[in-house]
């Protein structure tokens, strides 16, 4: 397993629009991801899913732990985290 953390930049969180790009993204990847709110604690949700990640309530300024298990595991999360820092193309 192999996990990064990154602070969310985006103006509005990881509300529908960026949760289904976060989630759009994740499903390249053949490993299992997950995001985790670290900032607001709870539980790890599955990054390749919109509803999941939007149950995360992510926010402007939160950190989120994004992790992956399997083939491609640090390729995954360094894209994925890459994509959060960049504002998630919005």
């Amino acid at each position: 397993m192999y996990s990064e953390i990154v602070t969310v930049v985006n103006p509005a969180g990881l509300h529908a629009r960026p949760a289904a790009l976060l989630a759009t993204k994740a499903n390249e990847y053949g490993c299992a991801v997950r995001i985790k709110n670290v900032t607001k604690g709870g539980d790890a949700k599955d990054a390749k899913s919109m509803i999941a990640v939007m149950t995360a309530q992510v926010s402007l300024g939160n950190e989120v732990e994004v992790s992956a298990e399997g083939d491609a595991e640090r390729r995954a999360v360094e894209a994925l985290v890459a994509f959060i820092a960049s504002g998630c193309g919005e």
